[in-house]
């Protein structure tokens, strides 16, 4: 006793200034650590395939580390007389560790990707994945978990009453708001992946020097901290009574957070952004909550059983913050609507989806956990091993929850699930009293009368066909009034129509007729399966066609009656697989790879666009074989398309551009080339308009003749160098197109079809750069006439009103449709809507539609619809 009074002595007096750096250092711990779960989440999703999937296992490995750090540490740290050495050791475990993996993340994540295989089974593909990235950052994340429990130590031993274990909780998980906020919108973007998880090293490297100094270690041992009992606690319970609330509530906290995350992608833009504003929001929640308790918590204690409080109290919270999802829709068209269109209120707009749903849940979940830890500390249970216990629980959330749970509850039942948990949870004296009963008779009275947790934006006279709730997203088919069905995920992203054929089957067309002979092809995402569908009608190909979501392959189905009726095509393999993975995988070489114009703004389709998978995508290429990327111009602003044009050009110098349709709305480009760089041969392709067998000619869908399809083409590898200009490459390590087509999903800033022109006028295009020399001397002016007349007539298009009336159509259109034709004669697409208007307009001005008629025989004489139209009015052939 005698020899620890002095040292008691000299402590005692610095311990409340040492409280400030103890918090700064939790801050910056913290700050690292939600850095690296960004870092992480983005690397692992390059091999986990999917967005979500990475979040579900990244939070599971994090929780799982953390947990399992805080248990095998915590004792010896707790017995530790030197226990700021000990959290000098752990920060400068994970710079060490952080540093580590930006050389092993690459072939860890390739010898994973090989483990899982390119068409696993979902069981063992999610064992891989929660395993695998359990074990990747296990070292890592075990010493995160031991840090605070070597703070808390510290704090307890100069202080007479114990560690402010909420302060220090607060403190480090403000760091963590701070360090989700920063990455996302600011440093990742900048800097990119490795140089974001440098700097986070740095912080714990700082971290660790500053533990070692005088002021916190001095360079002395800490003496014991002395227990402190609950005023209230009488005997002390057995341990597995406190440590098994501890773990549920653990659970149920991720476990609601999974769960409105995922439900609130159906109402928020599901970008990087979303996830970090709503993981900020819950963040600060558990940070107020911590640290309202370090001030109120004595008198919550001293009321009588506090924990009963908090877990009735936050039962009601859950229940409340589940209750405001079925009015999420409304609130965020509110707040746009008030605050305007603008980045800030969109990013305003889901930040206050989050507040509804979270803020509330999250204080409570924040205070709770600190009185938890502290009476766990009043019954001997050691910080370390109430915070192990914790976060193992939530470990087990995400595959529990968001897995297995949601899929088979669907969101609302999960939901409420986890109110139940709470609940139960209660002591047998709650249930006494009058609010556990209330709390409980509303979770009924919801599961009972409440709708279901979906949204889906249904036209006045349609109907839901199906929806189907996936691990990783939810599956809607809605058809309208006119019959048309539109296939949805997360019913924002919109991934084709049955009227919209004609796109689908030119982005199947185009690249099937630009090779000479394909056997076999792989497309890279269904959708409604009708341009992979498209392609396999050819009797001579084989199709394999890859999606991530089993969900959308079931609802594909629905789409086969718009390619003809028929029985499933044995010539079309579905494949449900991420399309990243199925390339890098072992297997067949393909004649032809085509891969959809993904939304590049959701779920990591962004890391679709990287040069990496350009390269992996080459490398599956035959000898000969063509790749064609369709990019939605329609979702892209041209800064994030100049990123991903730089990254195709880089693996594919040779690269041109060519459009689906002449769709001012909704622009399609695609990005085209022969993995060797070979020009397009015109003989081979003449031969092949001549030979291809399909049920429908592909002058069906206005590709008639080789004129027609080279004339697809807008850019060849000057303009694409042009158009890419000094814009930053997309690669793995510098997601740019993750970060900057979220804005224009947000606040759109021009029309697509402005975009467009303003596309096509920034670079020129030469016959010689898409076709090779070839003996015809005619043929490379008429390839160049073709061109003109097509940019004169999207340009012609621009301010076109469509109306019933034809006269007030013809006046907008029939002068500058002429104009196309006499630059080229062979532009089809102006001479059959003047066709079609001078058949209406033969029913009220007959003379008029004689002129017009006989003006389009002039100009296209091979054509024989206008003279025929002009000899049933007759007029006669002039």
């Amino acid at each position: 006793m005698s020899a620890r009074l002095p040292l008691t002595r000299l402590h005692a007096p610095a311990a409340g200034a040492r409280l400030p750096l103890a918090l700064a250092l939790m801050l910056a711990s913290g700050f690292a650590a939600l850095g690296y779960q960004i870092v992480w989440t983005q690397q692992s999703a390059l091999w986990l395939g999917h967005e979500s999937a990475a979040v579900l296992a990244v939070v599971a490995a994090f929780f799982g580390g953390l947990g399992g750090g805080a248990l095998l540490l915590g004792a010896r740290i707790e017995r530790s007389r030197r226990p700021a050495r000990w959290y000098a050791a752990c920060e400068l475990a994970i710079a060490l560790w952080a540093g580590a993996l930006a050389w092993l993340m690459a072939p860890a994540s390739d010898a994973l990707l090989a483990l899982t295989g390119a068409q696993p089974a979902p069981a063992w593909q999610w064992t891989v994945a929660f395993l695998g990235t359990f074990i990747l950052l296990l070292p890592a994340t075990a010493a995160m978990g031991a840090t605070l429990p070597a703070m808390a130590r510290v704090m307890a031993g100069l202080r007479r009453h114990g560690a402010p274990i909420g302060a220090l909780y607060a403190g480090n998980t403000a760091g963590a708001v701070i360090g989700v906020l920063a990455t996302a919108f600011w440093l990742v973007p900048t800097w990119g992946l490795a140089r974001t998880a440098a700097l986070c090293g740095l912080l714990n490297l700082l971290c660790a020097a500053v533990a070692m100094t005088r002021w916190l270690d001095a360079g002395g041992v800490v003496p014991d901290p002395l227990p402190t009992p609950l005023p209230d606690t009488g005997v002390a319970p057995r341990a597995w009574r406190l440590l098994l609330p501890l773990a549920a509530t653990g659970g149920l906290g991720i476990a609601y957070e999974v769960l409105v995350v995922r439900v609130l992608s159906q109402v928020a833009e599901n970008t990087v952004y979303t996830f970090a504003m709503l993981l900020a929001v819950y963040l600060v929640g558990t940070a107020a909550g911590a640290a309202a308790y370090q001030h109120w918590g004595g008198r919550l204690r001293a009321a009588g059983p506090g924990r009963d409080r908090l877990l009735g109290g936050l039962a009601a919270a859950c229940l409340l913050g589940t209750l405001s999802l079925w009015g999420a829709d409304s609130l965020k068209a509110g707040v746009q609507q008030a605050l305007g269109a603008s980045l800030a209120s969109a990013l305003a707009a889901e930040a206050a989806l989050a507040v509804a749903a979270f803020a509330l849940p999250t204080l409570v979940m924040g205070a709770l956990f600190s009185h938890l830890g502290t009476e766990a500390r009043g019954q001997g249970i050691g910080f370390a091993r109430a915070l192990g216990v914790n976060t193992l629980g939530a470990a087990v959330a995400p595959l529990l929850f968001g897995v297995l749970g949601l899929p088979l509850l669907g969101p609302k039942f999960a939901l409420l699930a986890v109110v139940a948990g709470y609940l139960a949870l209660l002591s047998r004296r709650a249930w006494r009293t009058p609010a556990s009963w209330v709390v409980g008779g509303a979770l009924a009275a919801l599961a009972v009368l409440a709708p279901p947790l979906q949204f889906v934006e249904v036209p006045e006279g349609g109907h839901i066909v199906s929806y189907q709730d996936g691990a990783m997203a939810s599956v809607s088919v809605v058809e309208d009034a006119d019959g048309v069905s539109r296939l949805r995920i997360d019913n924002r992203q919109q991934e084709g129509s049955s009227s919209s054929l004609l796109a689908d089957a030119r982005q199947a067309l185009l690249p099937l007729l630009l090779h000479p002979a394909p056997r076999r092809a792989l497309f890279l995402g269904l959708g409604t399966g009708l341009t992979a569908g498209s392609a396999a009608q050819d009797p001579a190909l084989q199709v394999d066609a890859v999606e991530l979501l089993p969900e959308v392959i079931t609802a594909s189905a629905h789409f086969n009656p718009a390619l003809g009726d028929a029985p499933p095509n044995p010539r079309l393999h579905l494949i449900a697989a991420d399309a990243r993975r199925f390339v890098r995988a072992a297997g067949p070489r393909y004649d032809l790879i085509v891969s959809d114009n993904f939304h590049p703004a959701r779920s990591g389709s962004g890391a679709l666009y990287t040069v990496q998978h350009f390269q992996a995508v080459r490398a599956r290429l035959a000898e000969g074989g063509l790749f064609c990327q369709w990019l939605p111009l329609h979702q892209l602003d041209l800064t994030t398309l100049r990123s991903i044009v730089q990254a195709f050009i880089t693996v594919y110098p040779g690269g041109a551009a060519l459009l689906a349709t002449h769709s001012l709305d909704t622009p399609v480009l695609g990005l085209v080339a022969h993995a060797d760089g070979r020009r397009f041969a015109l003989p081979a392709l003449q031969a092949r308009l001549a030979n291809v067998a399909l049920p429908r000619p592909p002058a069906a869908f206005g590709l008639p003749d080789e004129l027609a399809v080279l004339g697809s083409f807008v850019a060849g590898p000057r303009a694409l160098a042009a158009w890419a200009g000094n814009a930053p490459v997309n690669t793995d390590d510098h997601p740019v197109v993750a970060y900057l087509a979220p804005r224009i999903t947000y606040v759109p800033d021009a029309l697509p079809r402005d975009r467009l022109l303003a596309l096509l006028r920034s670079g020129s295009l030469a016959p010689d750069e898409i076709v090779a020399p070839v003996a015809d001397a005619s043929w490379p002016p008429r390839l160049a006439a073709y061109w003109a007349a097509r940019q004169r007539f999207l340009e012609a298009g621009r301010d076109v009103r469509p109306t019933a009336d034809v006269q007030r159509m013809l006046a907008q259109v029939q002068a500058p449709l002429l104009e196309v034709l006499r630059l080229s004669p062979d532009f089809r697409p102006a001479y059959d809507p003047l066709l079609r208007l001078a058949g209406a307009l033969s029913r009220s001005d007959v003379p008029a539609a004689r002129v017009l008629l006989a003006e389009l025989v002039r100009l296209q004489p091979a054509r024989p619809e206008a003279a025929q139209a002009l000899r049933q009015l007759g007029g006669g052939p002039p």
